[in-house]
């Protein structure tokens, strides 16, 4: 396998504090890899680097080859890195198909869009039930489900999810991490960053751990799992 994404001594600051500290670690075409760690590592500060909402400090960024590190969100998604933020920050006033088409801004051809939306709602059949409701009276789950679709209109060769979990009843989280698992296979390469460290590590390939801005830990989601300092911090009540 080829490195989609390679990330080389990054570091990001907040004013004059550096809250990321030159962590490196890369991410293969195909694979799921989970970033673990407690609040306040800087698993969201690292995925919003990735997608260009911050702007990194020093170190590089590479994407397909090219660094990124200085380009816009935009440019990055059309370059096909799409984040599913914290909080799914769906468009609660617009129905659900008025969200999946908001996803699919950078698509011109309105076959393809069309084609897309069908794709989403054969693939999450219980948005196509809700297709003209409105995205604030769905579920917690069916908001997030909503948030996975809409940021797969642009078929992403790089989907981020920020604590997909949160929020969620354990059935629903079930759900959600099945959804991810069958990723597995189509080409889609996925970064999940998840509190729920059990469920992520059981869907992934391959893992990373992240404590104070420092990057602490790596290997396959087994040997990660298996680490003692793993279990006792962040699995140790499951």
């Amino acid at each position: 396998m080829a490195r989609l994404l390679e990330v080389q001594d990054m570091r990001f600051a907040y004013g004059k504090t550096e809250v990321i500290h030159g962590i490196s670690f890369y991410i293969e075409e195909g694979e799921i890899v989970t970033l673990i760690g407690a609040n306040g590592a800087g698993k969201s500060t690292t995925l919003n680097a990735l997608s260009g909402l911050q702007r990194i400090a020093s170190g590089s960024i590479l994407y397909q080859g090219h660094d990124i590190s200085k380009e816009s969100p935009q440019s990055l998604v059309k370059k096909g890195i799409r984040l599913v933020p914290e909080g799914r920050q769906i468009f609660p006033a617009h129905t659900v198909e008025e969200n999946l088409l908001l996803g699919a801004y950078t698509e011109k051809s309105k076959d393809a869009i069309r084609d897309r939306m069908e794709s989403m709602f054969n693939q999450f059949p219980r948005l196509r039930e809700r297709r003209k409701q409105f995205g604030g009276t769905l579920s917690g789950g069916e908001q997030q489900m909503l948030a996975i679709a809409r940021a797969l209109m642009t078929e992403p060769t790089l989907l981020m999810l920020d604590e997909p979990s949160l929020g969620l009843a354990p059935i629903i989280v079930d759900e959600v991490m099945q959804l991810l698992a069958s990723f597995k296979g189509t080409g889609l390469t996925v970064l999940l960053v998840e509190q729920m460290a059990n469920q992520a590590l059981e869907i992934s390939d391959r893992a990373y751990v992240l404590e104070t801005g420092n990057m602490v830990m790596d290997g396959t989601s087994a040997e990660v799992a298996g680490d003692p300092r793993v279990i006792e911090a962040y699995l140790g009540n499951v």
